[in-house]
This record gives structure tokens, C-alpha cells and sequence, in this order.
């Protein structure tokens, strides 16, 4: 079950396991298998539900092929159901996936969990649905009409919520509880408890007013960032001291209507508030669609008088049948009638994405529902103008296309060229939808680089990939899957990390010669490069990210908005290095301390003594001093003192190990300072944040106990390159047999109570000098010995559950909790903070990556408005969606001159630098005060005279070239320049940079 366990792992980080659990025990049908209902089947597969069936009486088209990505022209005439079976199929065999082609009855619907309708008729949607809502099944409607796109979810009339968001459960450190009617709770003022009103809370530890302790959930009201009130504590006893109040996620009740009342009256759940009134006519419009097409068998033809004042009528029609009340728009209504006929693959994206959010909410009960109408549109991607001619279908896989945008649009999304960088979860959306759209299909062109490799627990969420591409190259791997899904497309892979090493390959031509840039990255600092790049070029740059069920998308627009790097996020909290050290209070803190004692002993340790046998100068690179002496004595512990000779050193090692993390360590601390320590303004020392260890005694019947020893040897054993031992009963046997010696506290022992006194030990760097040259005799003296030695370095792989990596941290961890009273953290969680992992599921990428397409559509076309384009944050879980125009780029100015970040002096070379002091001042009355090229300075006024003089008479390639010591590369075509200049007034001006174009 490993594999199964590295497949799912990533949706249980945003899960849970008991709704990974309920998820893994439901029946899913899916009706209609048309771009939609497979993007659904496509999440929910890989999300790991139990079965999935697919049904559909529908034959495959060539519409079909503009959005259903498991669909060939070979399927054409094919039940589309049957179709993609198979390739479904592939995503994960651990879910049942079989398909069936017989009619939606609800007979055939009775036997599944959830029910997902897509591209069905009304009467079909109320007899399903009032079959569902009367025998408690669970159903969700699904529908998508070209720029138009709907959910509705009906869960019956008793659904309940166990966690409405999803967000870690709040524990925050206490200092006071009054005793009165209102009960103030009072926090340690290290940080915000976080909580809202209306939370439910329980405490623990709590000395004196011990009733609150393990008390029954109480409901709070916030009083500020730092406190709250619970109620009556006036007949409690008197609080002392300490205490931890933990939030407690409490069920919430959920009613539906069914779809039959709900089409009276409407509950939406807005996804524009820009758009806040157009749900509401969204709702009119696909009743007379329905009836539209129940009259005349098809949807309306794109602007075509005749089917758009017949649809007007409908609408104004179905106004009045459903006593809805709405003043109609006869504007939208119209644009409704010309939009709804195609199918876009980034609406269908989107809608099936959240749709498959909403089937898990519905097995497991994890996040709020949609209740109960969504409606979602992107009309503004529409060129103006269209007439019935531009919208005709020409028999290609682009009609559903066309029939949206039109043959214009079409034709110019064929000559795109864009750069998609990273092929990993959002990646692979994009370049799916991408090859849906079209894009670079006639003279245009996809380039696509990512150097990361397939691991399996990618296979969850990146479809594009399968169990024997494991070890393959993501962007080989993903650009050869989606040429299968349109053979038209041309793509490029590369296999390059882009950053300034690559520039060489990444000239001023490559960028020069495509429309755009579409990060699909997981860091910070490879999107703020690509930021840069793209503002140097002036090229659009679609940014977009993923954390579980959380999404957002931001548009880049030359010369219009704010780039990435305009605004940042908060730098990461770190842990004090007191807190680690000695006085952890959460197991967040000591997993990083576990995370360290693996770096130490498993990765820089071995690292050190593997360089100091095969690298000669390895110790000139070092410091002298203190850190020297430091690397010293961990050469001499593992390369003599400590070295084992076979796996039964390995684990008296580990014993040993064992001992003086969780015992000697904890004896010492408290030796230094007894439980009863008092401070010397007369408050406990153990108090506040500061919680009381206990030495653990060790215990080889303690499955903790004997995992730390198992993981740890089997660690050292790798590290020495000897064979290793699973043999859980000898580890135990070997581990009891081993007779430690009993540790007495010594005293003068400094530990550091502040971070200043932790800093200042860590950079102890006294004179140690004879004792290192002692060490390094000793050592070298046996040189020949050590060379004998095959030291491996354990770099940390938090995916490979056979390598004890995961299991020492947990072990280790879970162990200085248990020193502590901290409760501990399974495997998971633990994976999750030392792996430092994103969690990513197939729903929210999807989402995700369906709005960059369809932001793509707005920039292709052309469109400079920018309250057009919508920069997206969403949250699966809740559900919630804002949208909004992007920020505009700030100006800034001098003298009479406006400028933003992407404008810059273009000032071509190859001239003096002399003579570049007095174009400025002569063309733009600007003093250049100084002058730098990266992280070098080429020029300053403080400058002594007679540098400035010979600088000013070298071209500036040379003063480049002198600065830096290094020759100019060959593909350089220009050089940055940051200036710092004075006006006439001798004021300093904020100016744009000089682009320094070389002859």
C-alpha cells in the first residue's frame, strides 16, 4: 500500500484522514463525459474517492475536442464515456472506475453516494434531484455554456459541516483568567490568539481555576488581540497560573432546498462582487435555456437575430413563471444568447474543478458547501463586434472555440508563442488547457522548462503523469502527454532552472521572439526573477499559485499594472534559538529540532568527514576558532571515537544517542534550574512559555522509544556504508543489553535563557587553536585508515518512507514532546513541517489554472482596459472568490516626468563613461551621483579624483570588465545600470534605470 500511501498523502495534508477516510468509502456517478463532467471524473480519481462510474449516451464530435482533453479524433462517432474510459483509468488504480452507457434514470442513480449532473436538460435535473433530495443522496448540478458557468449542490435536509475552513486549530498560552461574570481571558502577549467571535474553546493545564480544565466547548466573545471572555468564572476557584486554550472546530448544521424550490428562489454564492446583480440574470437566462433548448433541440446560434429575440422572450417568460421579480437586462440577456453555444476549456476548468470540491465536501463533510447556486462568467474575453459569420463552425477541434470568440481570435491564438515555466501540479493544468485553446498551434510555439524530475507523490496531482514516468523529466514527460491530446500544438521542452546561470540560453532573442510568460513555480525567489525578466522585457507575465484549497492569479500587464515584486509577502516566522534549544512549548518546535539533530548528525557530520578524506584543503575553507574547533570535534567523534564497526555499534551508538538527548540534556537543564526556580524579580521560572521537562527514562517496550533507536542506527549504519537491520526484536534485544552509564549533572554548565545569551554562545569564537592542531594531528596521523572509509551523506527525502529519514525526526521529535507535555504529531503532520510541505490538490489547481486561461484569452485579444482582467483569490473551503482589477503600476515623477517601473533610459553603447555623465546632464538635466552594475559600482562622487578621472575616460564595458574581473559573455546584448541622481537643485530625484544597449 505505499504507493497508494505517496498518491494520497498530499490531499490528506488538506483533508484529514477521517474525511480521506470517508472519501475513500463513496460511489460517485458522473453523467455526461463532455469537457466538464471529465474535468470533474479527472479530480475526483486522483483526489482517491472509492469508485468513480462515468456516464454519458452522448457520441464523441469535433466540438467535443475543443475542451474534453481525454477525447481523439480517432474517438470521433465513439460513445464519449466509453471513450476515455481508459485514460481515466490510468490516474489512479485505486480508485474503481468503470463507465456505463445507459440512460440517467433513478434507478440507476440510487446506488451511488453523490451524483453529478453535467450537460443534461432541466426535466432531467428536477427528476434526479427530487429523487436524491427524498432518498438522501447527494447531488450536485454542473453546468458550463461557453463564458458562462454554473454549480448547484443539494445535500439534503440535514447535512452536517465538521469543519466549515479547514484552518489549523488555534492553541494559544495563557496569563490570566478573571473570576467574574464575564470571564476574561487573558494571552501571553507573544502572539495574537487569533480567534473570532463565536469560536468554541476547551483549556488544559490550567493551575488554580483547574474547573476550566478539559471543560465543555465555551462559546467566546473576542475583547482583543489578546483577549476574550467565556462567561461566568465568578463561582470558579481563584486562577494561579499557566494554562493552554485550544479552539475547538464544532458541527454545523446545513439545510438544502431542493433544486425544484431552489429555482424559486434563489440562495447564490457571489464569485464577482463586481458583478454583484448579474447571478440573479444568469439564473433567468439558464431557465430560458433550458427552454430554449427544449423547444427547439439546440442551442442558440451566436448572434443570430431571430434565436435572440426568441431567447429575450424566454427569459422575460421565465421571470414570470418563477415569480422571480427581476427587472431583466435585456443587455445580458442578449449576451448570454451569443456566449452560451461554445465550450471553453478554462470555464470548464473552473466550474469542474469546484465542482469536484464540492463531491468531496459532500463524502466527508470537510469545508462549507456551496448553498446553494453558483454562477460564474468571464463575458469580458468576448471581442466586440462578432456577427453570426465570425461565430461559424468550420468542422475543426476549435468550434466550441470559435463559437465563443470567433475565427479572428481563433486564428491569432494559433501564432501565440508563451513561455511556461515549471511543469508541476499548476503546470500541467496550464499546459493542458493550453493545448485545448490551441495555442502556437499554426506558427506559434510552447517552450517549456522544468529540471525537477517525476516522484510518485506527484502522480496525485499532476496528471500528466504516470507510474512508469516516474523518474522521467516533468517537462519531456508533460509536453509528449499533451501533444497526444492535440496533435496540432507545437512545444518545445527544456530541462533548465531559469535564474542568471541561464541567461545564456534565455537571451535578449528568446524573449524577444514570444507574447508572454506563465509561471507555474513553487518559490519565491525563481517567480521574482521571471517578474524581473518580464518587466525588463516588457512581455506579460501570468502569475499563479496554490496552497490546499486556497488559489490566487495575478495579471502583469507592460506598462499598466504593479508587477510581482511590487508587493511581498511577510518574511516566515522563525523559532528564537532559546525556544529550540531549551525551551520548546509547541511541536512545531520540536520538529525543528529533530530537523536539526538530523542535519547535524546524519548530513553535515558525514559531509565534513567526507570532504576531510577526499578534499585536502577542506579545513583552509573553514574559520579558525571556535567553528573550526566545532568541525573538529565532530571529525574526531566520527571518524575515531565513535566510528562503528558493524550494526551493533550502530545501535549502541543510537542508545547512547538516545540518552543524552532525552535524559542527560533534560537533567541538566533542570539541574541549572530546579522546577521550584524563581527569577529574580520573584515570578517561577517555569512559567509562561516556559514549560518544565522531565527527564524520559528509556524503555525498550515504548514503540517511540525503540523507533528513535531503530531510525538512528539504521541512519548511522547507511552513513558508514555497513549493512543495515529492519530486525525490529534483535534492535530491542541489542538496545536492552546495553548498559549506560548513569549521568550526573555538572556544574558551570552555561545554558542560554534569552536569545541574546543563545546568539552570543552560538558565536562563541575563542582562541581554541592548540586544541584544533592537537585534534587535526591526531586525525591525520591515521589518514590512511580513514581513506579506507565509505562515508555517505544522508541529504534529507522527506517522499521515501523506506529511508528512516521521516521516522528518526518523527521518533525524535515525538520523544523531546514527551519531555516536555507537549502533545505529539503523527507521521504525517510531521512530514508535512519538516518536509516544509506546499499541500496541493488536484481541485484547486485546476480552479487555478482554468482562470489564468482564461486571462490569457483577454491578453491575446488585445484588450489595454484593465478593469477587464481579474486578479483572483479564492478559497475552496469556504466557499470564497474575490476578484479584482489588477493595481495599476504607481507613477512616479521628476521634474515634469512621469514614470513607472517599466520605464527605463535606453542609451546605446559603446560610449565613455564621461561621456554617459554628460548625456544625462545635458539631455536630461540629471546629475549621476553614482553608478552600479549588480552589486558593483562602477562610479561615485566620493570617488577619489583620480579614479573618477581614469573611469570616466573607459568605455563602460571596460569599467565593467575592471570592476567586476570578469570579460562581458558573448550573449550579453545589454547591461542594467541603477543610478542614483541629483536635479538641478542638487535634490536627489528617484529616476527609472539606464538600459545599456552594447554594440
Amino acid at each position: 500500500m505505499m504507493d497508494e500511501a505517496c498518491r494520497i498523502h498530499y490531499h490528506r495534508y488538506v483533508l484529514g484522514h477521517e474525511a480521506m477516510r470517508k472519501m475513500a468509502a463513496s460511489n460517485i456517478l458522473i453523467c455526461g463525459l463532455g469537457g466538464l463532467g471529465v474535468e470533474v471524473a479527472k479530480d475526483l480519481i486522483l483526489g482517491g474517492v472509492k469508485s468513480v462510474t462515468l456516464q454519458d449516451h452522448k457520441t464523441t464530435t469535433h466540438q467535443d475536442l475543443s475542451s474534453q482533453f481525454f477525447l481523439r479524433e480517432s474517438d470521433i462517432g465513439r460513445n464519449r464515456a466509453e471513450a476515455c474510459h481508459a485514460r481515466l483509468v490510468e490516474l489512479n488504480e485505486y480508485v474503481s472506475t468503470t463507465f456505463t452507457t445507459s440512460p440517467v434514470s433513478c434507478e440507476l442513480v440510487g446506488a451511488y453516494s453523490v451524483v453529478v449532473l453535467t450537460d443534461s436538460l432541466r426535466e432531467e435535473q428536477l427528476e434526479i434531484g427530487d429523487f436524491c433530495h427524498a432518498n438522501n443522496i447527494k447531488f450536485i448540478c454542473a453546468n458550463s455554456h461557453g463564458v458562462f458557468g454554473n454549480i448547484f449542490c443539494d445535500f439534503g435536509d440535514e447535512f452536517t459541516v465538521m469543519d466549515v475552513n479547514g484552518e489549523q486549530v488555534l492553541s494559544v498560552m495563557l496569563s490570566a483568567v478573571s473570576k467574574d461574570k464575564e470571564g476574561i481571558v487573558t494571552c501571553l502577549d507573544e502572539k495574537r490568539h487569533g480567534f473570532e467571535d463565536g469560536d468554541f474553546v476547551t483549556f488544559q493545564e490550567i493551575e488554580g481555576m483547574t474547573e476550566l480544565n478539559g471543560c465543555a466547548p465555551r462559546k467566546i466573545e473576542v475583547k482583543g488581540p489578546y483577549t476574550f471572555s467565556i462567561g461566568d468564572t465568578s463561582q470558579f476557584s481563584d486562577y494561579s497560573r499557566g494554562g493552554i486554550v485550544t479552539q475547538v472546530k464544532m458541527p454545523t448544521a446545513v439545510k438544502f432546498k431542493s433544486m425544484r424550490e431552489a429555482l424559486k428562489d434563489p440562495e447564490v454564492v457571489p464569485t464577482d462582487f463586481g458583478k454583484f446583480e448579474e447571478p440573479y440574470q444568469h439564473h433567468v437566462c439558464n431557465l430560458a435555456l433550458s427552454e430554449f433548448h427544449r423547444t427547439h433541440s439546440r442551442l442558440p446560434v451566436p448572434y443570430n437575430a431571430e434565436d435572440g429575440a426568441a431567447f429575450l422572450g424566454l427569459c422575460k417568460k421565465s421571470n414570470e413563471h418563477f415569480a422571480l421579480g427581476l427587472e431583466i437586462n435585456e443587455d445580458m440577456c442578449t449576451k448570454f444568447c451569443n456566449g452560451c453555444s461554445g465550450s471553453l476549456v478554462g470555464v470548464q476548468a473552473f466550474i469542474g474543478g469546484a465542482t469536484a470540491q464540492e463531491v468531496m465536501k459532500a463524502c466527508s463533510g470537510k469545508f462549507m458547501p456551496v448553498k446553494q447556486w453558483l454562477y460564474f462568467d468571464c463575458m469580458e474575453i468576448v471581442p466586440p463586434g462578432l456577427t453570426e459569420a465570425d461565430c461559424k463552425v468550420t468542422g475543426s477541434r476549435y468550434d466550441g472555440q470559435i463559437l465563443c470568440l470567433g475565427q479572428q481570435l481563433n486564428a491569432k491564438i494559433a501564432d501565440q508563442k508563451w513561455f511556461v515555466v515549471g511543469a508541476g501540479a499548476i503546470g500541467c493544468e496550464l499546459l493542458k488547457n493550453f493545448a485545448m485553446m490551441g495555442v502556437g498551434h499554426n506558427n506559434g510555439m510552447l517552450t517549456v522548462t522544468d529540471m525537477d524530475t517525476i516522484e510518485r507523490s506527484n502522480l496525485n496531482r499532476q496528471f500528466l503523469f504516470r507510474n512508469e514516468d516516474v523518474t522521467k523529466l516533468k517537462s519531456d514527460t508533460a509536453c509528449k502527454a499533451v501533444k497526444v491530446m492535440n496533435p496540432d500544438i507545437n512545444i518545445t521542452s527544456h530541462q533548465n532552472r531559469v535564474g542568471p546561470e541561464t541567461e545564456k540560453i534565455y537571451t535578449d532573442s528568446f524573449f524577444a521572439n514570444i507574447h508572454g510568460v506563465a509561471n507555474a513555480l513553487d518559490n519565491v525567489d525563481a517567480r521574482s526573477y521571471m517578474d524581473r525578466r518580464c518587466v525588463y522585457y516588457k512581455l506579460p507575465l501570468l502569475e499563479s499559485g496554490t496552497l490546499g484549497t486556497k488559489g490566487n492569479v495575478q495579471v502583469v500587464l507592460p506598462h499598466i499594472t504593479e508587477s510581482y515584486s511590487s508587493s511581498q509577502d511577510p518574511p516566515e516566522k522563525t523559532i528564537p534559538m532559546c525556544t529550540l534549544k531549551n525551551f520548546p512549548n509547541a511541536i512545531e518546535h520540536t520538529i525543528q529540532w529533530a530537523r536539526d539533530q538530523f542535519e547535524g548528525l546524519f548530513t553535515k557530520g558525514p559531509q565534513n568527514s567526507h570532504k576531510f578524506i577526499t578534499e585536502p584543503k577542506f579545513l583552509e575553507k573553514q574559520k579558525s576558532g571556535g567553528l573550526l574547533l566545532s568541525i573538529l570535534d565532530g571529525l574526531k567523534k566520527d571518524l575515531t571515537v565513535d566510528k562503528p564497526n558493524d550494526f551493533n555499534d550502530c545501535v549502541r551508538w543510537a542508545r547512547f544517542l538516545f540518552e543524552e538527548n532525552f535524559h542527560n540534556t533534560i537533567a541538566q537543564l533542570l539541574h541549572n534550574f530546579p522546577p521550584n526556580q524563581m527569577t529574580s524579580s520573584g515570578a517561577p521560572f517555569w512559567s509562561g512559555p516556559k514549560r518544565c521537562p522531565a527527564p524520559v527514562k528509556f524503555d525498550a517496550e515504548n514503540d517511540d522509544h525503540l523507533d528513535f533507536v531503530m531510525a538512528a542506527a539504521n541512519l548511522r549504519a547507511f552513513n558508514y556504508s555497513l549493512p543495515a537491520s529492519r530486525d525490529r526484536q534483535f534492535i530491542k534485544e541489542c538496545a536492552s543489553s546495553i548498559a549506560v552509564p548513569t549521568f550526573a549533572p555538572k556544574s558551570g554548565v552555561k545554558i542560554a535563557v534569552t536569545e541574546a545569551e543563545a546568539e552570543a554562545q552560538n558565536n562563541d569564537d575563542d582562541d581554541c587553536g592548540d586544541r584544533a592542531d592537537q585534534i587535526l594531528a591526531e586525525l591525520n596521523s591515521n589518514m590512511d585508515k580513514l581513506r579506507a572509509l565509505n562515508v555517505q551523506v544522508a541529504d534529507f527525502e522527506k517522499d521515501d518512507d523506506a529511508n528512516f529519514h521521516i521516522d528518526f525526526i518523527t521518533a525524535c521529535s515525538n520523544l523531546r514532546a514527551a519531555c516536555y507535555r507537549i502533545p505529539s504529531a503523527n507521521k504525517y503532520k510531521t512530514k508535512l513541517i519538516a518536509g516544509k510541505i506546499i499541500p496541493a490538490i488536484a481541485t484547486t489547481t485546476a480552479v487555478v489554472a482554468g482562470l489564468v486561461s482564461i486571462e490569457m484569452y483577454k491578453i491575446i485579444s488585445g484588450l489595454d482596459d484593465v478593469e477587464k482582467y481579474k486578479n483572483a483569490f479564492l478559497n475552496l473551503a469556504l466557499p470564497f472568490f474575490a476578484f479584482s482589477e489588477p493595481i495599476v503600476a504607481p507613477k512616479n515623477k521628476y521634474y515634469d516626468v512621469e514614470w513607472t517601473l517599466w520605464d527605463r533610459y535606453d542609451v546605446q553603447g559603446d560610449i565613455t563613461l564621461q561621456e554617459l555623465l554628460d548625456l544625462f546632464e545635458k539631455e536630461h538635466k540629471l546629475e549621476i551621483s553614482m553608478l552600479s552594475q549588480g552589486v558593483c559600482m562602477l562610479y561615485a562622487f566620493f570617488m577619489p579624483p583620480d579614479k573618477r578621472k581614469e573611469r570616466g575616460a573607459m568605455k563602460i564595458s571596460e569599467v565593467v570588465e575592471l570592476v567586476t574581473k570578469k570579460k562581458l559573455p558573448s550573449h550579453k546584448r545589454a547591461l542594467v545600470l541603477e543610478i542614483c541622481c541629483n536635479d538641478s537643485e542638487g535634490e536627489d530625484v528617484d529616476t527609472p534605470y539606464i538600459n545599456y544597449l552594447l554594440p
